[in-house]
């Protein structure tokens, strides 16, 4: 798929700004005022830039971060959509070096699906290696099964 918040458009790095460096915290602000410019003006951008050119029978777009997004999958396939939360608490992810940044930890952005959908799959993943294996076999398994 294309890239669409693209370095040739913005001067970005795009491989940094996928890192949890702080160069994406110097942009992320902006990153989420373009992406909701985005949304506004046409609400399915993201996510066709997701499938443009898939052909797999089963892909993973990971990243949703709000409800429209979710709804627009929904909408374009139906039933065969399988969503999953993955989650973990709030102790762990600052094992992780993750702070929590008022205006942005907290937007639509970072928070738009605590709310409002109902998950087919909840993965935690807190550090234990074999319980998030057995969850991610679940899910694979089940997907062969739909194949």
């Amino acid at each position: 798929p294309t890239n669409p918040l693209s370095p040739q458009e913005h001067g970005l790095d795009f491989q940094r700004l996928l890192d949890a460096s702080a160069y994406k915290e110097l942009f992320r602000q902006d990153m989420i005022r373009w992406g909701e410019e985005k949304r506004h003006t046409d609400p399915g951008f993201f996510c066709r830039a997701a499938v443009e050119g898939a052909l797999q029978p089963v892909w993973v777009v990971s990243d949703t971060r709000r409800l429209s997004d979710v709804e627009w999958f929904r909408d374009a396939y139906g039933d065969v959509v399988q969503t999953v939360r993955v989650v973990a608490t709030e102790e762990t992810r600052k094992r992780r070096n993750w702070v929590f940044v008022p205006g942005v930890d907290d937007a639509e952005s970072e928070c738009g699906l605590d709310q409002g959908v109902a998950f087919d799959w909840v993965i935690t993943n807190d550090g234990d290696k074999v319980a998030l294996g057995k969850q991610l076999e679940m899910l694979v398994q089940s997907l062969h099964r739909s194949l």
